[in-house]
C-alpha cells in the first residue's frame, strides 16, 4: 500500500513554491512507495470541500502534518507554521514512518 500525501495549495500565498520544493526533495527515491495529488484551492466551495487549513497544506494518509484538525468554517487563506514550512527532511522521517508501519 502507498503512502498518499495531497498537497493543497492555492497560488496567492507565496509559501506554497517552499513546500512543494520541500515535498519534492523529500520523496526523492520514494516515488515507487508514494501516490502524490496536487489540490489547487481556488474558490471558497473548494475550500469547504478539502476542509482547507490553509495554504499550503500537507496531508499524509489523510492527516495534516502538523495535526491540525480541519476547521470548522474552512476558508481562502494563508497558512503560518510556528516553526516555519516544514522542511524535507521533516516530511522525508515522516513518509519513511508511514511506510515501515506497512
Amino acid at each position: 500500500m502507498k503512502v498518499s500525501l495531497e498537497f493543497q495549495y492555492f497560488e496567492g500565498c507565496p509559501n506554497h513554491i517552499k513546500m512543494w520544493n520541500n515535498i519534492s526533495e523529500a520523496i526523492k527515491g520514494l516515488e515507487d512507495k508514494i501516490e502524490l495529488k496536487k489540490v489547487l484551492v481556488e474558490d471558497e466551495g473548494t475550500a469547504k470541500q478539502v476542509g482547507f487549513r490553509g495554504s499550503p497544506t500537507l496531508l499524509i494518509n489523510g492527516e495534516d502534518i502538523e495535526g491540525v484538525p480541519a476547521p470548522a468554517e474552512p476558508s481562502l487563506a494563508c497558512r503560518f507554521y510556528i516553526g516555519g514550512v516544514p522542511g524535507a527532511d521533516v516530511i522525508n522521517k515522516i513518509i519513511l514512518e508511514k511506510i515501515n508501519m506497512e
